[in-house]
């Protein structure tokens, strides 16, 4: 028979591995937020049993954590979820910290801007600004999680990264990569060639391809965990204008880590 001591912690054992489980699921309805998820999906991309994903749900939903679409049966974001953020924001104001410089940025560019903050394995996009050029190209819509190094801004965090972690966060996420076109060696790769230029590229071909360039942004004790980046159609990205809104980029994130390390 074990013993009250063993039986405890096997309870918290339990109840670590329930809440380890339904964060997972958050964060994957959050992935794919924009349009839903179903049962089979969530199951399959985390490696659940249905009917233990079916119940985490039902629990979350009556928390108003997720909704369920009675449509098309698809999961999202609860209201609880967005509550819960306001409530945070105050204490975790890096999206109002960069708001002028995103704002410079647009300005200077005409371009799109974005403020990307890294989040575990997934890169968040937390902010972004409209420029005056007519063509917009928006490639993430805030709130938007992907796997860290998917996007440019995301790329540019997982490039200023130690080796170690680089390979830890690739390896990680290296199942969820060929749903973004991506497999571990190319996002390797894309990593290199942004560590050899200080900078992050990202181009999608196409009739209407898009160029993006970013940079990271690192904490007061040297850590990448955030990148401002610009995305714009590939025509107005020459390789002398990317430099420019590089640099551009670069300058402003060297303010920005300036005030966080002042704490102003």
């Amino acid at each position: 028979m074990p013993r009250k001591s063993d039986a405890a912690a096997g309870t918290r054992l339990t109840g670590t591995q329930s809440i380890e489980r339904a964060l997972t699921l958050l964060r994957e309805i959050a992935a794919h937020n924009r349009g839903g998820s179903r049962l089979l999906d969530l199951a399959t991309r985390t490696g659940l049993q249905r009917p233990t994903v079916h119940r985490m749900l039902k629990c979350l939903a009556a928390e108003n954590m997720v909704l369920q679409d009675p449509d098309t049966h698809r999961y999202f974001l609860g209201p609880m979820v967005f509550e819960l953020g306001l409530t945070a924001a105050p204490r975790f104001n890096l999206r109002e910290i960069c708001h002028p410089a995103l704002s410079r940025i647009a300005e200077a560019t005409s371009d799109t801007v974005f403020l990307t903050q890294r989040s575990g394995l997934d890169g968040v996009c937390l902010d972004r600004r409209e420029g005056a050029f007519p063509i917009k190209t928006f490639t993430l819509e805030i709130g938007m999680r992907r796997p860290l190094g998917v996007g440019t801004g995301s790329l540019a965090i997982l490039s200023a990264l130690s080796e170690e972690e680089i390979q830890k966060v690739v390896g990680a996420n290296a199942a969820r990569l060929p749903e973004y076109g991506l497999n571990a060696g190319s996002l390797l790769a894309q990593v290199k060639r942004a560590q050899k230029l200080g900078y992050a590229i990202r181009d999608v071909p196409g009739l209407a391809g898009v160029r993006s360039v970013g940079q990271a942004l690192h904490n007061r004790n040297g850590a990448a965990f955030a990148a401002l980046s610009v995305s714009t159609i590939s025509s107005r990205m020459s390789e002398k204008r990317l430099a420019e809104v590089a640099q551009l980029l670069k300058n402003e994130t060297r303010q920005l880590e300036r005030q966080l390390t002042s704490g102003a």
